[in-house]
């Protein structure tokens, strides 16, 4: 049991690599930083840059093979520990116990039978690390001085964690000992796994996490052997990429908003043993009581002893959990891709257009997402297309006259059709919108299934490789919804069908829809799965099925589409350029220690 001692490098023989001067490792180090700080690279060219940064990478881990702190033993060894330090913390240890469950890995099995709803899992503040107790730790001076860390809470928690885990007198250990030694997040997909996702939606997000990811270690490298403040952290001869990786991702995969002690604002923070749950479809169970400062967590549904017990991270979508989770989940209800549209500013009737969407709450251009449910557009898409395919007299309805304000309302009901030529418009549109962007992929739905059933495929790329196909089983189904509806309505339209007229009364049945707009249409970052940094975050939702309204809920792992504001973060302009700072895009689904993404301006719909 224990750590092994750190070593600067490797004794000779087979694998072992030649020592390395601190001037030659601060060269390549700083090489790096440049590569990654440069502009950004032209459309088309982002795979070679990716490359040639990973070949960097790659060439200072090979430089500091064995130079990592490891723990001897195996996860499984430590966990007795971990519960014996949860119930001295005052941490709920029974009900429960940690247990391997094959394909999923290592979670919580109950070990009697529990109700629905049962409060069986409560973690106290004191177990939790925090920005808080990162500021408070020898990370604290830093902290003080360095902008990057008082931006990107998640950055600061993953050099709390490498500090905290070179300690060999830290509270915290029981729990770090029990982190997993790798993870499946696509910072440790070999190139080849990468290139699978290729003209995915995910691969942006991929190629970003890893650049942000590599320009951070160089930054933090340079910092830690140079900055006064850092002279006393115990990374000094030993921080490198693959501890720095590792780090990120246990964030990544693991962090949550939560309160901070006198309620003000949120922190992020690690919570131990209640992050061994795994994810299931279902509602957030989980909520942090300020009154007996803790995270308390019930049960989502019945288990009966033996049981895998289950937490829901959020609704994520697969391509968010594979970036910042590191797994693929098979029965995902809120599955989804992307799709920009936005009516063009040079189209005659744009000020028209504008105008109306406006009173709708919805903005000319924005990200929109085609889910993998029936229908496969949402109230809002649904609004927005029949506004985009009005001619100048349906506009003119919807602009003035007495009813003009109220007819917004119905823009996103599937009851009230515009005309049944503006339904046809719309969903032919979408048919061939959908069709576009699967002749974009290398290779075909049938293709990618012949592959997954290859026997020699790796994990990761068999991760990968599912991803590309669910994004293209969502587009299939749009197309063929699209298709469908589009008769029908032509049907419709052939035989003369009455229109369905909107009254004055419907207004009190509209308002009680799901459909009612007006309504603020969000970013598909911030309404499904916030993340803009690759580490994840908590949602904080109102009431989870359980909890009292005075809780604030939290979720496994942050991503996109989660709810919560971060701490402290000051303006853009607060951290260096060349690092990036983390943005809530969301977060969510983006809060990682990945900077800042960009997206690319919304597509014209029109184009």
């Amino acid at each position: 049991m224990g750590k092994k001692s750190r070593v600067k490098t490797q004794k000779s023989g087979i694998g072992a690599t030649a020592a390395v001067s601190p001037k030659e490792m601060m060269n390549l180090i700083s090489e790096l930083l440049l590569k990654c700080s440069s502009t950004a690279p032209s459309p088309g060219k982002e795979w070679e840059e990716y490359v040639q940064i990973r070949t960097l990478v790659e060439k200072i881990r090979k430089k500091q093979k064995g130079m990592s702190v490891e723990f001897e033993g195996s996860r499984e060894d430590f966990f007795s520990e971990l519960m014996a330090w949860a119930a001295e913390c005052g941490a709920s240890c029974d009900g429960f116990e940690i247990s391997n469950f094959a394909d999923e890995g290592y979670g919580l099995k109950a070990n009697r039978d529990i109700k629905a709803e049962e409060l069986y899992l409560w973690i106290p503040r004191k177990m939790l690390m925090t920005v808080e107790s990162a500021k408070n730790s020898v990370l604290g001076p830093l902290y003080g001085q360095d902008r990057i860390l008082q931006a990107m809470g998640n950055v600061t928690l993953a050099l709390h964690l490498l500090c905290e885990r070179a300690n060999p007198s830290s509270p915290w250990l029981p729990y770090i000992k029990t982190l997993p030694g790798d993870y499946d997040t696509p910072l440790y997909f070999e190139e080849e796994e990468v290139h699978h996702l290729l003209a995915t939606q995910a691969i942006p997000d991929v190629l970003s996490q890893y650049k942000n990811t590599a320009r951070q270690y160089a930054y933090f490298y340079k910092v830690i052997h140079t900055h006064p403040n850092a002279s006393k952290l115990p990374l000094k001869d030993a921080f490198t990429f693959d501890d720095y990786r590792w780090a990120v991702s246990s964030v990544m995969t693991r962090q949550n908003q939560i309160p901070t002690a006198d309620g003000s604002r949120v922190t992020l923070a690690l919570i131990p043993l209640w992050d061994m749950c795994n994810h299931t479809n279902g509602l957030i169970t989980t909520g942090y009581n300020l009154e007996d400062d803790r995270c308390e967590c019930v049960a989502l549904k019945d288990y009966k002893e033996g049981e895998q017990i289950y937490i829901f991270y959020g609704t994520r979508s697969n391509a968010e959990f594979v970036i910042h989770n590191g797994f693929f989940f098979e029965d995902n209800a809120h599955d989804r891709v992307k799709i920009k549209l936005g009516v063009s500013k040079s189209e005659r009737l744009y000020a028209m257009k504008a105008e109306v969407l406006a009173r709708a709450g919805i903005p000319v251009s924005s990200i929109f997402a085609l889910h993998c449910s029936d229908p496969p557009i949402s109230a809002q898409l649904l609004a927005f297309l029949r506004v985009f395919c009005m001619t100048e007299e349906e506009l003119g309805d919807y602009l003035v006259g007495d009813h003009a304000i109220n007819k917004i309302f119905t823009l996103g009901n599937t009851e009230f059709p515009v005309s049944w030529e503006n339904e046809i418009k719309l969903w032919t549109f979408l048919e061939t919108r959908a069709a576009l962007l699967l002749k974009t992929y290398k290779t075909t739905s049938e293709e990618d299934r012949s592959m997954l059933e290859k026997p020699d495929l790796t994990l990761h790329s068999r991760i990968a490789i599912k991803l590309r196909l669910a994004e293209k089983e969502i587009l299939e189904r749009t197309a063929s919804s699209g298709r469908t509806k589009r008769l029908h309505f032509q049907k419709q339209l052939d035989e003369g069908a009455p229109l369905p007229l909107y009254e004055e009364s419907d207004i009190a049945l509209l308002e009680n829809a799901d459909a009612k707009l007006p309504i603020i249409l969000r970013k598909l970052e911030e309404e499904d799965v916030r993340v803009e940094d690759e580490m994840s975050l908590a949602e904080i939702n109102p009431e989870p099925a359980g909890l009292d309204s005075s809780k604030t809920p939290v979720l496994n792992g942050e991503c996109k589409d989660l709810n919560g504001t971060q701490e402290d973060e000051p303006g853009n302009d607060a951290v260096p350029k060349d690092i990036g700072e983390r943005v809530k895009e969301t977060p969510a689904h983006q809060d990682d220690l990945s900077g800042k993404r960009t997206e690319d301006e919304p597509e014209e719909a029109g184009e």
